[in-house]
């Protein structure tokens, strides 16, 4: 069974999506008209804005999506999953390659889920950290003991797992699970506590955009982020999504459970390879790709 994932905010970078807007028509249409429907020429700062640029969340997330979920429309009858997910970010691409959303309904989406999480990350500093070397249930203890909010967020990989919250908490935490042997305990340049309680604000702008957002039933089984199981309801999936913004992304418990259900083989559509990295971790055998026009 293939199964095919999409990638979260991180794997940006200059340039990104250009080849298909020069190699596709369908390509290059669909990016002009994520210009119009943005209002601002986003193709111009992913195929040759500077780094910083391609760093502001309301730029980042839009740019991810639209070339993961691009990519996904030009690969035409190559693309056959039999089961999708995306990390965090990436959760809406798959919704759209799927079939669930339309590409206007999720490029609008995106673009206010961007808008509304910089506007929470802007309300209370806040920030986030890479746990390495230690079992997920230390670090979700030794969180659990830290005054202030601090959270698991991201569950990468075993033995990578990254915590979100305000920073003094985040900054007390690393050293305590130092103390406690994390090979590495790194504070990330993010904009803000991502997953967490400190996102609720953007939960309920996003909320109320998802409420109005007509969801269909999917091509195939999605896996989502807040369960790490295989949905298939519209109604589901909506409250599920919903939930994403403030609850963990639980992207080993998603590979784990994909590979159970019969995966034998993942394709990544987007910018970057970290999914693969991460599929690789669980299982180094594992027959991972990058997909190509």
């Amino acid at each position: 069974m293939k199964a095919y994932v999409f990638p979260g905010q991180g794997a940006q970078f200059t340039g990104m999506g250009k080849d298909l807007y020069e190699a596709s028509a369908k390509a290059k249409e669909l990016f002009e008209q994520a210009n119009t429907i943005l209002g601002f020429r986003i193709t111009d700062i992913m195929f040759e804005g500077t780094p910083e640029e391609l760093k502001q969340t309301k730029v980042t997330q839009p740019a991810i999506f639209l070339h993961s979920v691009i990519l996904a429309q030009t690969l035409g009858e190559d693309f056959q999953p039999d089961m999708v997910a995306g990390h965090s970010l990436g959760e809406i691409s798959a919704l759209v390659a799927n079939g669930v959303l339309t590409f206007e309904a999720g490029l609008q989406l995106v673009s206010k889920r961007a808008l509304a999480m910089q506007e929470a990350c802007e309300k209370q500093p806040s920030t986030m950290a890479a746990i390495l070397g230690l079992d997920d249930s230390v670090v979700e203890e030794t969180c659990a003991e830290i005054e202030g909010v601090v959270v698991p967020a991201n569950y990468n990989c075993p033995g990578q797992l990254v915590i979100s919250g305000e920073v003094d908490a985040i900054n007390k935490a690393c050293e305590v699970l130092k103390e406690k042997g994390a090979r590495r305990a790194l504070v990330l340049p993010v904009g803000g506590a991502f997953h967490s309680p400190l996102m609720e604000p953007a939960k309920e702008e996003l909320a109320k955009a998802i409420e109005n957002t007509e969801f269909t039933p999917p091509i195939c089984p999605v896996y989502q982020n807040v369960t790490a199981k295989a949905v298939t309801s519209p109604e589901e999936i909506k409250k599920n999504l919903m939930e994403q913004l403030t609850a963990p992304v639980r992207w080993t418990q998603t590979m784990l459970q994909m590979i159970e259900d019969g995966a034998d083989s993942v394709t990544e559509v987007g910018p970057g390879k970290v999914l693969q990295g991460l599929f690789k971790k669980v299982d180094r055998k594992f027959p991972t790709q990058s997909a190509t026009i």
